[in-house]
C-alpha cells in the first residue's frame, strides 16, 4: 500500500468511501503519527490507551517493526526532511467500520457457471428483504437463461440494479462488494473502481480460492456481522499503470469518457503528441514477447535511473497480493500482502544471474522497448486488455493510493496462512518418522560399549 504523505501528495478526500478502517495500536513515542490526524472528530479513530509509562519502550501487537533509532553513535544522524515522514497504519488492527449504515451492494457473480445459480439468488433475497438492501448486478448475468425462466425469482430480478461494464460508472453508488465465484471475481471487482474501491466480501465457489476465503454454508451470519462492522480487513495493495503510446492514426473509442475500465490519464497531450490511459491493477502488470519467436528485449528504469534490460520471454511486475499468482509460478518469493513492496520477476530470462527482486513500494518503474529491440512486446493488466507496445510506448507503474480492503475471515495473517496451506498446499511433506525407543536404547548402549572399550 503507497504510504500518504504529510507534505506530499494530496491525500483522498474523507467523504470518497462509507467505511474506514479502526487501526492504530503504534505507540507515539515510536514517532508515528495517526494516519487520519487533522480530520474531524466525528471521524476520527480510537487509538489505543497510552499509560502512564508511555517513554519506556515497548512493542504492542504489530505487523509493523519499531520505528528505526535515526542516531548513529555520538556524532551522526539522519538529516530529517519533513516531506518524508509518513503516516503507517498497524495492519494488526485494522477493522472494517462503517460511517453509515451501507446501503447498496455490488454481487459479482462468475458468468455461465449453473453453480452458482442457487447462491446467487439466496443471497440476492437475502440482501433485499431481509436488509432492505438496493442489489447492483451486471446486466449480463440476468441474461442467463436459467434466471428468464425462472418465475419464482422473477419478483426479486425486478428489484435489481443493473449496469454495463465500460459503459455505466457505479463507482460513486456501492457501499459493499460480495464476490461469488474464484479469484477472478475479486480482480473483476478490482477493475471496476479506478478510485477508491468499496470493502470486499469474497465467498469460495470458484475453483481455487485464494484470495476468496469465505465459506457459502453460512452466509446469512457472516453477511450480517460485515454489515454491522464487525470484520477485519486486509488493505490489498494496487499498482497504479499508466500506459503512454505514440499516435499511429488510429483512433480508439471511448464510451461514456472510460477506455476498457482504464481513466483517461491526460488525455492527448499537445507537446509530446501521445496518448495516456490509466488502470489500476490488482495482481500483476505482464510484459511479454507475444506471438513472436523472439526474445522480449525491454528496458526497466526505476525513478528515472536504467537498472536492468529484460532479454527472455518478458517481465511481471506484482503486488505482495500477486505474489502468489503468475510471480509465484514464474519462482518470485510469495509476500503477505501487507509488506509495502513491488515485486519484478523475470519471465524464463536467458541469463543464470537474473534472480527475481523486491523494489519499495513508494518506486516509479518505468519500462519501455529497448533500442535493439527486434520486435514488439505485449502488455495486460490482470490478465485483461491485452495490448501492443511498440518503440516510443511506455508503461509506467507505481503503488496506487487506492487499496482494495478485502474482507477477513479471521485476520490478515491467519487467512493468508490458510489460503497458503490449503490453496498451494505450501511445504506439504510427508512427516519425517522418528526413531523407535529399543533402536534408541540400543545406540547408546553401543555407544558406552564403545567409549568402553
Amino acid at each position: 500500500m503507497e504510504q500518504e504523505k504529510v507534505n506530499g501528495n494530496k491525500e483522498p478526500s474523507a467523504e470518497a468511501s462509507s467505511y474506514r478502517c479502526s487501526a492504530c495500536h503504534v505507540d507515539e513515542d515510536w514517532g508515528l503519527g495517526h494516519p487520519l490526524r487533522g480530520r474531524a472528530k466525528s471521524r476520527s479513530l480510537s487509538a489505543a490507551p497510552v499509560l502512564a509509562s508511555a517513554r519506556e519502550f515497548r512493542r504492542t501487537r504489530s505487523l509493523h517493526g519499531p520505528c528505526p533509532v535515526t542516531t548513529f553513535g555520538p556524532k551522526a544522524c539522519v538529516l530529517q526532511n519533513p516531506q518524508t515522514i509518513m503516516h503507517i497504519q498497524d495492519p494488526a488492527s485494522q477493522r472494517l467500520t462503517w460511517n453509515k449504515s451501507p446501503k447498496s451492494v455490488l454481487v459479482i457473480k462468475k458468468i455461465r457457471d449453473a453453480s452458482l445459480l442457487q447462491p446467487f439468488k439466496e443471497l440476492c433475497a437475502y440482501l433485499m428483504e431481509e436488509n432492505n438492501m438496493i442489489v447492483y448486478v451486471e446486466k449480463k448475468v440476468l441474461e442467463d437463461p436459467a434466471l428468464l425462466s425462472d418465475d419464482h425469482f422473477g419478483p426479486v430480478k425486478r428489484k435489481f440494479c443493473t449496469f454495463r461494464e465500460d459503459y455505466d460508472d457505479i463507482s460513486n453508488q456501492i457501499d459493499l462488494i460480495i464476490c461469488l465465484g474464484g479469484d477472478g471475481t475479486l480482480l473483476y471487482a478490482s477493475s471496476l473502481f479506478q478510485g477508491s474501491v468499496p470493502p470486499v466480501m469474497a465467498f469460495h465457489l470458484g475453483s481455487l480460492g485464494f484470495l476468496t476465503p469465505f465459506n457459502f454454508e453460512n452466509f446469512q451470519s457472516q453477511v450480517t456481522q460485515v454489515i454491522q462492522g464487525n470484520a477485519a480487513v486486509v488493505l490489498r495493495s494496487r499498482l497504479k499503470v499508466r500506459v503512454v503510446k505514440e499516435p499511429r492514426g488510429k483512433k480508439v473509442a471511448v464510451p461514456n469518457g472510460i477506455s476498457e475500465n482504464g481513466v483517461l490519464a491526460a488525455g492527448l497531450d499537445v507537446e509530446v503528441g501521445k496518448q495516456a490511459v490509466q488502470y489500476q491493477v490488482l495482481n500483476e502488470v505482464v510484459i511479454d514477447r507475444g506471438p513472436s519467436s523472439y526474445l522480449s528485449n525491454v528496458d526497466v528504469y526505476l525513478d528515472g535511473h536504467l537498472i536492468t534490460t529484460v532479454q527472455g520471454d518478458g517481465v511481471i511486475v506484482s503486488t505482495p497480493t500477486g505474489s502468489t499468482a503468475y510471480a509465484a509460478a514464474a519462482g518470485a518469493s510469495m509476500i503477505h500482502p501487507n509488506v509495502p513492496a513491488i515485486m519484478v520477476t523475470p519471465i524464463c530470462p536467458h541469463s543464470l544471474s537474473f534472480r527475481p527482486i523486491v523494489v519499495p513500494a513508494g518506486v516509479e518503474l518505468k519500462i519501455m522497448l529497448s533500442p535493439e529491440a527486434r520486435n514488439t512486446a505485449w502488455v495486460s493488466f490482470d490478465g485483461r486488455k491485452r495490448q501492443e507496445i511498440r518503440h516510443g510506448d511506455s508503461i509506467s507503474i507505481t503503488t496506487s493510493c487506492y487499496p482494495l480492503p478485502s474482507i477477513c475471515v479471521r485476520d490478515p495473517v491467519s487467512d493468508w496462512f490458510e489460503s497458503l496451506a490449503q490453496c498451494l498446499h505450501w511445504n506439504v511433506r510427508k512427516k519425517q518418522a522418528h526413531f523407535p525407543e529399543d533402536e534408541e536404547d540400543a545406540d547408546e548402549e553401543g555407544g558406552e560399549e564403545r567409549a568402553g572399550s
